[in-house]
Parts: C-alpha cells; structure tokens; sequence
C-alpha cells in the first residue's frame, strides 16, 4: 500500500504465489498492475505492508524476510538474490570483469577462485574477450550481458529480471 487515507493505493492485494526451485515465472499486465512493486518486494528493496515473505529452500527452514531489519535484509539481497536490472546499472568506472566482481565484494570474498568464477561467467555470456572494457565501451547488448553475469556469481536462490534480453538479438537471446 503506497500512501494513507484517502490517497492510499493498493498495488497488490492477496498476492499468494509459490516458486519451485528451477521454475522460470514472466510477470505480464499493463503499466500500474503491479509488476514493479512485487519485483522491489520479492528483491527485498521494499517491504510490504501486511502479510509474509518466506524465502528458502523446500524442506529447509524458511526464513521470514518481512521481519527482518535493513542489515538483514541486506545480507539477504547480497547472498541469496540476482538482479538483472532493465537499465543494467553497471558502474561506469569499473571494467566488465570489476562489474561481474561487485556482488563478491559486497560479500566480502573475492579469492582467486571467485575472480576466475567472474572470468568464466564473462566466457559464458560471450564476454570473455572484453574483460578490460568499461560499459562505456559496450553495446547495450553487451551491457546487458555483464549485468546477466552479475546476477550469477553469488550463486542466488532466485534471479530477477526486469526484461533481462529486451536489449538483446534473437540468437543471444535464446543462448541467455
């Protein structure tokens, strides 16, 4: 619920849904429906305002992201979660391999097993030649194909994607 009183709008009401691991799930409806308000809520950026969020694996112990304070939920996102954001948010400054690096950082690790996982992503995404490039440098294609990598190198329960291939030809695509 965004707002109170009379100007309070419900952006999602009774939302219950269940994702099995492996499962892919697309999001479609009309601009105002809500897409981008589940996405912030199930990426732990914004907390809803009544219900829960359990995150975990079937059989393991669920954890109840909705009570959770700002570091917790932090540590959540940066262990648990991918994102492939529709605008890539790549830092200029850095290079392909620094950008795929970046969610290691944030978790504190970044051994030599972690920057050749970064380097084998880059491979896996068709960048492993660009390594040294800055996002400057790239084709949003190419950006878009850092960000993909990215999402991966914590290996996260889930990923999200706000048109993770829109800026992609059809054969990357269907590689991706």
């Amino acid at each position: 619920r965004y707002g109170e009183g009379d100007t309070a709008v419900d952006a999602l009401k009774h939302v219950d849904m269940q994702v099995a691991a492996g499962e892919v799930v697309g999001l479609i409806g009309p601009s105002g429906s809500g897409k981008s308000t589940l996405l912030n809520l199930l990426g732990c950026l914004d907390r809803p305002t009544a219900g829960q969020f359990l995150l975990g694996e079937e059989g393991a112990r669920m954890i109840d992201v909705t009570r959770m304070d700002d570091d917790q939920l932090s540590e959540t996102r940066s262990l648990r979660i991918g994102f492939v954001f529709q605008s890539y948010n790549l830092l200029p400054a850095l290079s392909v391999l620094e950008n795929i690096e970046v969610p290691l950082y944030y978790m504190g690790r970044l051994g030599p097993d972690d920057r050749q996982r970064c380097r084998d992503l880059a491979e896996l995404v068709g960048l492993g030649d660009r390594l040294k490039h800055r996002p400057v440098q790239l084709s949003g294609g190419q950006q878009q194909r850092v960000a993909i990598a990215r999402s991966l190198v914590n290996d996260p329960y889930f990923i999200l994607a706000d048109e993770p291939t829109g800026n992609l030809d059809s054969a990357t695509t269907r590689e991706i």
